[in-house]
């Protein structure tokens, strides 16, 4: 393999790892605080990329405002879902929360199929993301850059707030123990209803650069990268940030190296995600840098 081919599935490895690390970010912030798998998750991702769609061909508006307010709606509907379907289910068993998710995750499909039809659509791509570098021999999209880029940036958004305000600090503390929080004053309502509108957001802006990558919106198009980035948040670690990224960027290296280097099993493509789930619940439970948890079911 030449210099030029091995940079450029580099770089196509780089943008796919982003993606993963910023959809994983959101279901690993619901685990910390709720011991939850947000099934729903992938959904909101597709929803945030319908936003999109419509928002540039129904009402015409630039594809910047477009994605402004398909990140809003996307955090709106992320709030909604943590009212409606798992607040009620706060004190209830953990399994009942999980069958909850999933129920929430095939409502938004089915209704995604019945309101937007099950054809898949066409994504408007900006000129400035899909205008082609070349450098040297490695032809480079500005998408394969804008991505990662946004990710970093993203990323460093949510880990100050995390780590640099109050509510950051109420996420830290009731990840640790809800109900002594309860008891210090927090409003532990408010803060997980900001979790899952930050996670919520996390998810359309992945679903949105996700769209401009594989240019089409239908309504099952969040339910493989979703699995596929919960598979990234439990390599890292679920419960840690800072794993979802570890995670989603080398399942990003390990799907596009192994097809690059062995292309007889491209079309085992999606297999090499599971196995590297089996891999890891066999010999690390706990990913890379989670930590070991008691659970109540």
């Amino acid at each position: 393999m030449s210099l030029e081919i091995f940079l450029q599935h580099f770089f196509n490895a780089l943008t796919l790892g982003s993606l993963y690390a910023l959809i994983a970010i959101g279901y690993t912030m619901v685990y910390g605080i709720l011991r939850l798998i947000n099934f729903a998750h992938g959904d909101i991702l597709m929803v945030g990329a319908y936003f999109v769609f419509f928002g540039t061909f129904a009402f015409g508006w630039p594809w910047g405002i477009a994605a402004i307010m398909a990140i809003a709606g996307a955090s709106v509907l992320g709030v909604v879902i943590e009212r409606v379907a798992y607040r009620p289910l706060r004190d209830a068993p953990r399994i009942s929360a999980l069958i909850s998710a999933i129920a929430v995750s095939f409502f938004i499909e089915s209704l995604a199929v019945v309101v937007f039809t099950g054809q898949p659509r066409p994504v408007l791509q900006p000129e400035w993301l899909v205008s082609e570098w070349q450098l040297g021999g490695v032809r480079i999209l500005p998408l394969t850059a804008f991505v990662p880029g946004m990710t970093m940036i993203l990323v460093g958004i949510l880990l100050y707030i995390v780590y640099k305000t109050k509510p950051g600090l109420a996420m830290r503390a009731i990840s640790k123990d809800i109900e002594t929080t309860r008891l210090l004053g927090v409003k532990v309502d408010n803060i997980i209803a900001f979790t899952f509108c930050i996670g919520s957001a996390l998810a359309a802006a992945s679903g949105i650069m996700w769209a401009l990558r594989y240019p089409q919106v239908h309504p099952y198009m969040g339910i493989m990268p979703g699995l596929k980035a919960f598979i990234a948040a439990v390599f890292g670690g679920i419960g840690s940030i800072q794993g979802a990224v570890i995670g989603g960027v080398a399942l990003g290296f390990v799907e596009i190296m192994t097809v690059a280097f062995m292309p007889e099993l491209s079309g085992y493509r999606d297999a090499f995600a599971f196995v590297l789930l089996v891999l890891v619940l066999l010999f690390k439970p706990t990913g890379l840098l989670g930590e070991r948890t008691e659970e109540k079911i």
